[in-house]
């Protein structure tokens, strides 16, 4: 196996700055596909068709510009993935009680065997005023998120 800081630059494989781009036979049809794979990550990032050579039946030869590019995107696919977790992970409220604003959080906690979530509320000053550890079911909604401020965020039941 090829060290990951070792750079390849060859026609049907590059490897540079922790991502690696392979040219790939098409599952699909008799054409090619680039896969890109970043270091740590199981799973590629992106698979793209990829175009034939001038014989129309080998794939053209990897370049700088084209790895460049399939990175950009890469990058762009897995930064789009983790937003897209982290929403579903976290939900947030903004709660207004006695003048004061309340930012109310719930962040799911996806352990493997013991899935739980968080209930936490940082005031306008930044200060956390509270933090307890719900079941993973927790409703979280705005009248919840309400009655939990006004009732003082006393833990919930449960």
């Amino acid at each position: 196996m090829t060290n990951d800081a070792t750079e390849i630059m060859e026609p049907t494989l590059w490897r540079k700055n922790g991502w690696t781009a392979r040219v790939i036979k098409n599952e699909d049809d008799d054409g090619w596909a680039v896969e890109i794979r970043k270091d740590g990550i199981p799973e590629p990032a992106l698979i793209s068709p990829w175009v034939m050579g001038r014989d129309k039946k080998n794939p053209k030869p990897f370049d700088g510009p084209a790895f460049a590019t399939f990175v950009k995107t890469a990058s762009e696919v897995l930064d789009r993935s983790a937003r897209q977790r982290d929403a579903t992970l976290k939900k947030r409220l903004a709660i207004a009680w006695e003048g004061r604003w309340y930012d109310v959080v719930l962040e799911l906690v996806p352990e493997e065997y013991e899935p739980y979530a968080e209930l936490s509320a940082v005031d306008d000053a930044g200060q956390q005023v509270a933090k307890h550890r719900v079941a993973a079911n927790f409703k979280f909604n705005r009248d919840v998120a309400n009655e939990w401020v006004r009732g003082g965020f006393t833990a919930p039941p449960g």
